[in-house]
């Protein structure tokens, strides 16, 4: 079997071999630049490792595997563009690096690549992994949208938002697991337990980024720390704070959510402050490692011996900066 530095590695020259190097500049360029801007290559990385449980030839499933992350990243372009992000991996984004126009085309142009390159598998395989791609991509959608929806709320519950970011951020990553066992052959069983197992993955890591962006580094976590309080983003630590907080806490942490001019140093600080008081960080750490311990349970339930699956163990705990 891949080493997972060694999955990781193809990918990247994979994605350099397939880089869009042509006319009109202004559309592709930009595809490029986010493309070259690095990352985990989480998602491509596990299609590989799903596929590698059961076959050795993972080159057969990279083209769907680039697939996944070319539409990842398609996400991340507009995500930035509608939350008006300056930085993404301590680079520019694109609507800041060009505008929001070349945003949009540029975004919409890595969709229908996404799809191009995922439908790059032999016909055998083709209806599962379509109708897989497009069922999760319609599911990130609806993600976006409640999140969208929750900007304007001040009552969203905790289910409502594990409901969000399952479908924004878990279920890119299911796919990517299923999609690699569906192109090797696995049994219907596995491709469940690998789903399950990619789904609480998705949720302890999301998770887990939204306690990095309070409590953080930026030169690790790559973003501006206290983005999501900046914005009064509806993170599971803003959402138990506002249900928990009682009296004064209350009412500065209302104000501060009110408040349109805060200083960004002041309102980060003060926020922070009131999440430490409610004792919110070891609520979240609590709820991030209870959605591992159910994934590593999804794990357990796939059919193949323990030394297989070793490094999809070993990438989730990497994953939530754990170790086993």
């Amino acid at each position: 079997m891949y080493s997972t530095n060694e999955l990781l590695e193809k990918v990247n020259q994979a994605l350099a071999d397939n880089d869009v190097v042509k006319a009109p500049e202004g559309l592709y360029a930009p595809i490029s630049y986010v493309l070259s801007l690095g990352g985990k290559r989480i998602r491509p990385v596990m299609t590989l490792m799903a596929y590698n449980l059961y076959r050795e030839d993972v080159d057969a499933a990279m083209l769907p595997a680039l697939g996944l992350e070319t539409y990842h990243n398609f996400t991340l372009l507009h995500d930035d563009l509608m939350d008006r992000a300056d930085v993404r991996r301590g680079k520019a984004t694109v609507h800041r690096k060009w505008d929001d126009n070349t945003a949009i085309l540029s975004g919409d142009n890595m969709l229908v690549m996404a799809m191009q390159r995922v439908c790059q598998c032999d016909a055998k395989h083709l209806p599962a992994v379509v109708a897989l791609f497009t069922k999760t991509a319609i599911e990130i959608d609806e993600g976006q949208q409640y999140d969208m929806d929750f900007e304007s709320r001040n009552d969203v519950s905790e289910e409502e938002y594990i409901e969000m970011i399952r479908l924004k951020t878990s279920v890119l990553l299911a796919c990517a697991l299923k999609m690699g066992a569906i192109l090797a052959d696995a049994p219907t069983s596995d491709l469940e337990a690998l789903y399950e197992f990619g789904e609480k993955i998705g949720l302890a890591f999301q998770l887990q980024d939204d306690y990095l962006d309070v409590y953080g580094d930026y030169a690790t976590f790559g973003k501006q720390i206290g983005g999501d309080i900046m914005c009064n983003k509806k993170t599971y630590m803003l959402i138990n704070a506002l249900r928990l907080a009682e009296g004064e806490q209350a009412a500065g942490l209302q104000g501060w959510i009110d408040k349109t001019d805060a200083v960004r140093d002041e309102k980060v600080a003060a926020v922070t402050r009131i999440y430490n008081q409610l004792g919110i960080p070891s609520m979240c750490q609590a709820r991030i490692n209870a959605y591992f311990e159910q994934a590593m349970a999804c794990l357990d339930k796939v059919n193949l011996p323990a030394e297989r699956k070793n490094m999809l163990n070993e990438l989730a705990y990497k994953l939530l900066n754990r170790k086993s």
